[in-house]
């Protein structure tokens, strides 16, 4: 069985952020004193007892519902809810009990789903006491705590543990292909995400930025799991003046620490730019495979812009990703979005390909044949042996008498000799230069 999930629903800015913090050890939801912050909803792992369970982080409920995009975060909490086997209703002390919390605490209990009231920031001697008003919601008992400092979360996780299914089976060890989606704001990540899953599980928006928070989503697709990461629009650091977009930069690049392939988005209706590239830069700083996606292509009959011109442009622009295979899709009509999760597959094994010492050291035997290399200082360089020590991207290290001679472009030269003979499209290839003195 999966494991259960337990959503976090309160008004915004009661802590439930913080909250899931807790829960979950872990720093994946945006917590800020702004209120409406979180707009998607965020899953994380807690292990609660002797158990797993699925963390769910929702926006709240209490934001302007004349604005269309606030409005769906309402949704999106109403469709957590409705997915969770428990519910972990946050209200706030200080601000003590309101309408909003009242009709909340009414409808979860209309629904019979499971669940307990966390009355939330009782931080200081003088807040040790719930207030007498929250009694007046006819809940059998309250946990008082204090998601900032950890206070009365024990009780908490225990009394939640309590209201899980039986006879939960321990998740097994996921083998999912973890994918980020990238790109500047408003290239339609978000957009792609929805057209892959079919659904409306991710807010959509042409209002850049509206993905503050990284979103875990689950997909499975011709027996292979997937996890899609939908990222917040990646803005340049001087550009990101307000504190929300700050967040969001960190979020995607923690996203991308956690990814396997990064699907590098960019709109095929305008040329490619240095955000652009910037966004490309972590990805490879990172060692990520990596897909690049032109999107809107729908749209390119009135550019009367060819799939070539375009892949000039990108190679151009982004030299540095001269190994990753490039798609043109319309995330919003669905044209070959279906080519998408095959191309991540394919990536994906060769981002986790293991080569043998024998081939490889054949490998570069041959290319120092062919390219012999200048001398340094006087004496000959040469290569003693090599050999792969990790995947994921493939890292090859290579012991040389004077690694320190080896020019920038022999390197490339030796990591574009491993992929002529081995293939490795979609990955980077790290190359580790090191030190052996010569056996006497």
């Amino acid at each position: 069985m999966p494991s259960p999930i337990i959503a976090i629903v309160g008004r915004a800015n009661v802590g439930k952020s913080t909250l899931f913090n807790k829960l979950t050890h872990s720093r994946s939801a945006i917590v800020n004193d702004t209120p409406g912050v979180t707009r998607d909803r965020i899953y994380g792992s807690a292990e609660l007892g002797n158990r797993s369970a699925m963390i769910v982080d929702t926006g709240g409920v209490d934001v302007d519902q004349s604005n269309p995009i606030e409005l769906q975060v309402v949704e999106q909490g109403k469709w957590a809810r409705n997915e969770s086997d428990c519910v972990i209703v946050v209200v706030d002390n200080r601000a003590g009990l309101t309408p909003h919390d009242r009709e909340m605490v009414d409808e979860i209990r209309k629904s019979g789903k499971p669940y307990l009231v966390a009355v939330n920031k009782i931080d200081s001697p003088s807040q040790h006491s719930i207030l007498p008003e929250f009694n007046g919601l006819g809940v059998n008992s309250l946990f008082p705590v204090s998601a900032e400092h950890g206070h009365g979360l024990y009780e908490l996780i225990e009394a939640v543990a309590d209201l899980l299914p039986e006879n939960i089976e321990p998740e097994e060890d996921s083998k999912a292909i973890r994918i980020a989606v990238i790109g500047r704001p408003n290239v339609g990540k978000s957009s792609l995400i929805n057209t892959l899953l079919d659904s409306d599980r991710c807010i959509v928006s042409n209002i850049p930025g509206t993905t503050r928070d990284s979103i875990d989503t689950f997909l499975q697709a011709n027996g292979q799991d997937f996890v899609l990461v939908d990222t917040a629009g990646i803005r340049r650091k001087g550009k990101t003046k307000q504190v929300l977009d700050k967040f969001s930069v960190i979020m995607a690049l923690k996203a991308l620490d956690r990814c396997d392939v990064a699907i590098l988005l960019l709109d095929g209706m305008e040329m490619i730019t240095d955000q652009d590239a910037t966004v490309a830069g972590y990805a490879l700083d990172r060692g990520k495979g990596c897909i690049i996606v032109g999107n809107k292509w729908d749209l390119m009959r009135e550019k009367e812009l060819s799939f070539e011109e375009f892949e000039e442009r990108v190679r151009y622009k982004l030299k540095f990703l001269e190994y990753a295979p490039i798609l043109t899709v319309s995330a919003k009509s669905g044209l070959r979005v279906d080519k998408i999760l095959p191309q991540v597959e394919k990536v994906f094994q060769e981002y986790s390909r293991r080569i043998s010492t024998g081939p490889l050291n054949d490998c570069f035997e041959k290319a120092t044949q062919r390219n012999p290399m200048s001398s340094y200082r006087g004496k000959f360089l040469k290569i003693f042996y090599s050999t792969q020590i990790k995947s994921k991207p493939p890292t090859i290290k290579c012991f040389l008498n004077f690694p320190e001679g080896i020019h920038f472009s022999y390197r490339r030269y030796l990591v574009n000799s491993i992929r002529k003979t081995f293939g490795l499209e979609g990955t980077p290839v790290r190359l580790i230069l090191s030190r052996k003195k010569e056996e006497p």
